[in-house]
C-alpha cells in the first residue's frame, strides 16, 4: 500500500514542527526608541585648549548658544573660546550654578548676559525674576566673576519681537531689565557690549517670525559684536 509511507512521512513532519522551537512575535519598538536620538548641539561640545592662546567663556541663554559657533570661528587661533555646557537661564539659576560653570581653570575673558529668561511671564503673571531680584542676582554674580581676575562683558538682553509668540508666552519690558544691568556693570567696571543695539535695527531680517530667537544671519551678525568686545578686551 502507497498509503502507508505517505502517512508515515506526514507524521514525521508534523513530529518535527512540533518540536521546532516557536518563533515568538517582534516585540513592538516603543516609539520613543524609535524616534532617533536628537544630535548633540556643537555648540555645547567641549573644545581642547590651544597651548599659549588665552582662555574666554561664553555664558548666556539660547541666544547666545546662537552665536557661540561664528564666535569661535573667528576667534580660532586667537583664542579659546569655551561656553557653558547648557542654557543658562535666568540670574536665579546662575547664582546656583556660576561656580560649577567656572570650574577650576584660569579664564581671561568672560562674557556673560542674562535677561530675557528673567522678564518672561509665568503662569501666574508675574515675571520669573522681578527687577528688584534681578538687580540683587546681578550684583552677586558680578561680585563672583570679578574674583576669577578675568575681564569681564556683558551682553544686553536682546529685543523681544511684539504681538503674539510662537509658541506663546509674554515678557516684561526689555528696557527696564537693560537699565538695571547697565547701573550694575556701571558701577562695577564691567565692559558692555550693547547685543540689542547691534541687531534692532534690522530686527524684522535677523529674528525669526514671532520668535526671541536669530536665524542664521541674526546669529552671525550678534557673534559679530560679542567677537569685537572680547578683542578689545583682549587688547587692553
Amino acid at each position: 500500500m502507497k498509503t502507508l509511507p505517505l502517512l508515515l512521512v506526514l507524521a514525521s513532519l508534523s513530529l518535527f514542527a512540533a518540536d521546532a522551537p516557536k518563533v515568538q512575535p517582534a516585540e513592538k519598538t516603543p516609539a520613543k526608541a524609535k524616534a532617533k536620538a536628537k544630535a548633540p548641539n556643537p555648540a555645547m561640545a567641549p573644545i581642547e585648549d590651544v597651548a599659549g592662546l588665552p582662555r574666554v567663556l561664553l555664558i548666556g541663554d539660547s541666544i547666545s548658544i546662537g552665536y557661540t559657533l561664528p564666535v569661535r570661528q573667528e576667534l580660532a587661533g586667537k583664542a579659546n573660546v569655551h561656553r557653558i555646557p547648557t542654557n543658562g537661564g535666568p540670574t536665579k539659576n546662575g547664582t546656583a550654578n556660576l561656580a560649577k560653570w567656572l570650574g577650576e581653570g584660569k579664564w581671561d575673558v568672560i562674557h556673560f548676559n542674562f535677561g530675557l529668561h528673567d522678564l518672561r511671564h509665568m503662569e501666574d503673571g508675574k515675571r520669573q525674576v522681578e527687577p528688584a531680584d534681578y538687580e540683587k542676582n546681578l550684583r552677586s554674580l558680578v561680585a563672583d566673576l570679578k574674583k576669577t581676575g578675568a575681564k569681564l562683558i556683558f551682553g544686553t538682553t536682546t529685543p523681544v519681537p511684539e504681538g503674539k509668540l510662537t509658541p506663546q508666552r509674554t515678557f516684561g519690558d526689555v528696557a527696564t531689565y537693560n537699565d538695571i544691568a547697565l547701573k550694575v556693570m556701571k558701577e562695577n567696571g564691567v565692559a558692555i557690549d550693547d547685543l540689542h543695539a547691534a541687531v534692532a535695527p534690522d530686527i524684522a531680517k535677523l529674528q525669526n517670525k514671532a520668535d526671541v530667537h536669530f536665524n542664521a544671519e541674526g546669529s552671525a551678525v550678534l557673534g559679530k559684536a560679542v567677537v569685537k568686545s572680547i578683542n578689545a578686551a583682549l587688547a587692553k
